[in-house]
């Protein structure tokens, strides 16, 4: 073995956990700037306790569940065993081409797996229980997650089928796509969202600080995408790289042009999603695509972010943060978009692409909807109306956010 491209495989490994872990201080700013004050602590207290439920259920059963290994190759479910345990060639990741250690490998597959679930959070925001979301999240991270993960990554039947998803754009963008699209419609909308049929604006309480959630999101995706090259080989990770940069500005262009001609504004909030949606979408193939591609594939996930906002208003869909039009829509988007200029595009390519998204598709709307309805018919799932006016800071946590200062909110 080669010690030193070791070293540097692995101490490339464990700066992409970093960044990828500080995504989730990105996904609590982008979620409580675009909603309203008196909910910031509960929206915190969330995505906190994500990365809590997430680490503890993962490393107890969703590691073994995803990566069963090789007597599961081409299986829909496997399980090794519960709890970590070391491999039979010491600290090497066996599997990952024994470029880095085994330890680094499972921190960093942890990372992803709480993202899954932070993406439901910022749909449901304002009106969930937090009981309720907090043992879906146990479930879905621990178990539902690393189920579809080991379809792809751990050798199962995706793989084998020719399916491809470089870092998630489905295997984790729309498994919380999915399962945020479910709890929102069991939900309902928020108390004022829709009035007289007609969609009603609750503007967040500070752009601000949703900008540095974007821009912090933007920076973690780096490792996100880059780390999912599994070493530090240069020109892999440096296309990569670039074409995760290229497809998040490109996002921002095509919702920033397509939103002005549609509504005649400069919005903000829309600049920043479209900015998600290039991320979400370049991430089935950012190691497939060249520059110009990259910019196509961003600038239609951008465009796409502005209709779905449309299109959820009129289904009467609430979710305060777009995260169902920038995971899921952009999600599926980009992982259609590897077979179109993908290096193997082509029918075939596409055909295995559409029904990769149709299976975890399928399976995610059946697990969330069974796990969301038992939890709404045995404890609830949504907070009463006074709770929901008065806020959730005050009646789940016993606190404000912003100490002494008034909050005029209705």
């Amino acid at each position: 073995m080669d010690t030193s491209l070791f070293t540097t495989n692995n101490l490339w490994m464990m700066i992409c956990i970093a960044l990828v872990f500080i995504m989730h201080l990105g996904f609590s700013f982008l979620e409580i700037g675009l909603t309203r004050a008196k909910n910031t602590i509960n929206i915190l207290f969330k995505n906190v306790i994500i990365i809590i439920i997430g680490l503890i259920s993962y490393t107890m059963i969703g590691f073994s569940l995803m990566y069963p290994g090789e007597t599961f190759e081409g299986s829909w479910i496997g399980f090794k065993s519960f709890g970590l345990l070391l491999p039979e060639n010491g600290l090497t990741a066996s599997y990952a081409k024994g470029n880095y250690t085994y330890w680094t490998e499972f921190l960093f597959q942890a990372m992803f797996a709480a993202t899954a679930a932070t993406i439901v959070s910022g749909a449901v925001a304002e009106r969930i229980k937090l009981g309720s979301f907090i043992i879906f999240s146990l479930l879905y991270v621990g178990v539902i997650y690393p189920i579809v993960g080991m379809w792809k990554w751990g050798g199962g039947f995706l793989e084998s089928l020719g399916f491809y998803d470089f870092a998630g754009s489905t295997i984790v963008h729309s498994v919380g796509g999915w399962a945020a699209l479910i709890a929102v419609i069991l939900l309902g909308p928020r108390i004022g969202k829709f009035k007289k049929g007609v969609s009603g604006v609750i503007p967040g309480h500070n752009l601000p600080l949703a900008t540095a959630g974007v821009f912090l999101l933007w920076f973690g995706w780096f490792g996100f995408n880059g780390g999912s090259v599994l070493s530090a080989e240069p020109g892999t990770t440096s296309l990569v790289l670039v074409t995760t940069c290229l497809s998040a500005a490109a996002g921002g262009l095509g919702a920033f042009i397509v939103s002005f001609l549609k509504y005649k504004e400069n919005d903000l909030s829309m600049v920043l999603n479209g900015i998600l949606g290039g991320l979400v979408a370049i991430t089935a193939g950012a190691d497939q695509m060249g520059i110009l591609n990259s910019i196509i594939i961003g600038c239609i996930g951008g465009i796409l972010i502005v209709f779905a906002v449309s299109w959820l208003d009129k289904l009467k869909l609430d979710d305060p943060v777009g995260a169902i039009s920038v995971h899921l829509v952009c999600g599926i988007w980009g992982t259609l978009a590897v077979g179109i200029f993908g290096a193997k595009s082509g029918i075939d390519q596409f055909i295995h692409q559409i029904s990769g998204v149709l299976i975890v598709g399928v399976f995610c709307c059946a697990t969330s909807f069974i796990l969301l309805f038992v939890l709404k018919r045995l404890i609830g799932i949504r907070v009463s109306q006074r709770e929901e006016v008065e806020g959730l800071d005050i009646h789940e946590h016993g606190m404000q956010a912003y100490g002494d200062f008034r909050l005029n909110e209705h």
